[in-house]
């Protein structure tokens, strides 16, 4: 496709079939190329966790895993969500249902190194995924380097200027960040032992270096311990842009169990007199993973995979929705009398019973959702100009925009799961809100009523609501008292949030309005318009008592 989606519904990668072939292709030819192994990474703009499969249903990690790639590199969401956007993938026959929607840890659950260190033992297949800084917005660089096969990298921020020395460790790795293949390879030795005897980095520098110092400290105690204290000296055969110091160290002496234990600092003394420290780390020379912890919002972007999870969010909501309105025709065939006080004595079930049943008081206001619901499923959300460049127009559902018929005379939907972006926030930021406002509407008007008649001396017989009907109700209704409707603070609190629902459709209308060219009266009445009236209307029914 020469041409993309708008946004915002463009926020999946969508690669071909022919694509992820010429990708494997590229990887592939290194295999033959040369006798020694060779370290691949690549580059790619979406985080696997925004790229969904092929018509196939091939996805790019399995291209990676197979072309035993070290590191992806990739952009799109940068650092809006967090600075520690990683993930560490790896092969495995036996993976958990729960592993094809969610990966809760950055680092995933190592399937145990292997006892057996001959040739033939199968290497574990694995690659981390890193998210890069953007240099438009948040003005950050990463320096990459491989080191006798080994990837590391360093993030630079330039917001406050211009760096005079970036010191990059390329030995030893950062424990957070190796692969656990190192493990392996460290216990049955068939790595180079001469990778392991320097520590090295490479210092990059305006002005002449006139030392560099390397550090580690020991964190067992309990707090940061010196224990080495070394010189490092430039390495004269330097093919890279940076200089490379080294210097020898007995890194037996820092085995341990635990990844963390260790850390390592550099320090670059240059001709001015300046100092410049690199960020301590902590390394491993077993080859063991240190702990690497996300925060909520880095987890829902890199730790969800959400081409898998939309439609069982959307089929959990309307199962939710459905359960309530099979809950609520039972009710309605129910002589069986609910107040308020159900809560108290007769326990949470008969509660919610009553909740339930002062929602479905409110004439027209269940079925009106009910049928929103089904249009929602059914229907078209809204029509207006897919892609980039104009031309004609499409309309979107929850499973995608329909610009055309295919081949075989259905419809073709383009923009999935992208158009999550809009469903998802329109059902759980403003349907739900909109049926949770005006449910507690009716249970204050409820309490209300309740409390009304038991101060004006009115209090409701069962029997004698059922045979006075409609007219009773509606004189009832019509009974205010001035001191208490002053006092009603719930329903002011509702009606605030009401407000807030508003103003949450309204700002969701106004994107889509821009972003394709739509008049909301036109294009999406249906969608733009029946929220807000249900909460008005809602609202209008439940103001007496």
């Amino acid at each position: 496709m020469l041409v993309g989606l708008r946004g915002p519904t463009n926020l999946f990668g969508h690669p071909t079939d022919q694509l992820l072939a010429e990708i494997d292709s590229e990887l592939a030819q290194w295999n033959s190329l040369s006798t020694k192994p060779v370290t691949k990474f690549s580059f790619g703009h979406f985080p696997l966790s925004f790229s969904v499969a092929s018509d196939s249903g091939k996805i790019l990690k399995d291209i990676f895993i197979n072309q035993s790639l070290s590191a992806y590199l990739c952009g799109h969401l940068h650092t809006r969500f967090g600075k520690n956007l990683k993930r560490h993938h790896h092969s495995s026959d036996n993976l958990f249902t729960s592993q094809k929607f969610f990966q809760w840890n950055a680092q995933q659950t190592s399937p145990g190194s292997t006892e057996n260190c001959s040739n033939e033992s199968p290497r574990l297949k694995e690659f981390w995924e890193w998210e890069m800084g953007d240099w438009r917005k948040s003005r950050t660089m990463r320096i990459l380097a491989i080191d006798r096969g080994l990837l590391s990298f360093v993030d630079i921020d330039f917001t406050s200027g211009a760096k005079e020395v970036i010191i990059l460790p390329t030995f030893p790795l950062d424990s957070r960040f190796t692969l656990m293949s190192l493990a392996d390879q460290y216990k049955c030795q068939s790595a180079d032992p001469s990778s392991y005897a320097t520590i090295r980095a490479l210092v990059f520098s305006f002005s002449s270096i006139v030392s560099v110092t390397a550090r580690i400290y020991d964190s067992r105690p309990g707090n940061l311990l010196l224990v080495l204290e070394v010189s490092m000296e430039k390495h004269v055969g330097t093919f890279s842009r940076g200089d490379l110091y080294m210097t020898p160290w007995n890194y037996k002496a820092f085995e341990d169990v635990y990844p963390d234990r260790f850390w390592l600092q550099i320090e670059a003394t240059d001709i001015k007199g300046g100092s410049t420290l690199s960020e301590l780390r902590p390394f491993s020379i077993n080859g063991l993973n240190a702990k690497l912890s996300w925060t909520w919002k880095e987890f829902i972007v890199m730790g969800c995979q959400w081409d898998a999870l939309y439609y069982p969010i959307i089929w959990s909501f309307y199962l939710f929705m459905f359960s309530i309105l099979i809950i609520l025709t039972i009710l309605s065939f129910s002589k069986k009398h609910y107040n308020y006080k159900s809560i108290e004595n007769k326990g949470f079930i008969n509660g919610i019973a009553w909740v339930l049943k002062e929602l479905y008081g409110v004439p027209l206001l269940w079925p009106g959702m009910l049928i929103y619901l089904f249009y929602l499923l059914l229907f078209p959300w809204l029509c207006g100009h897919v892609f980039t460049d104009g031309g004609e127009r499409g309309y979107m559902t929850y499973k995608g925009w329909v610009v055309k018929l295919n081949e075989m005379g259905k419809l073709e939907f383009i923009g999935f799961p992208d158009v999550m972006v809009v469903v998802l926030p329109h059902l759980f930021f403003v349907v739900l809100p909109t049926i949770l406002v005006t449910g507690a509407l009716a249970v204050e008007r409820g309490i209300y009523r309740e409390h009304f008649h038991l101060l004006s001396g009115k209090k409701e017989d069962d029997h004698v609501v059922e045979n006075m009907g409609s007219q009773g109700r509606d004189s009832c209704r019509n009974e205010k008292s001035p001191h208490l409707l002053g006092k009603r603070w719930i329903r002011n609190i509702l009606l605030v949030a009401s407000l807030v629902v508003c103003w949450k459709h309204f700002k969701n209308c106004r994107v889509l309005v821009k972003a394709y060219e739509m008049n909301p009266l036109l294009h999406f009445p249906v969608y733009s318009l029946s929220m807000p009236l249900l909460l008005a209307y809602g609202i209008y029914k439940t103001r007496g008592v």
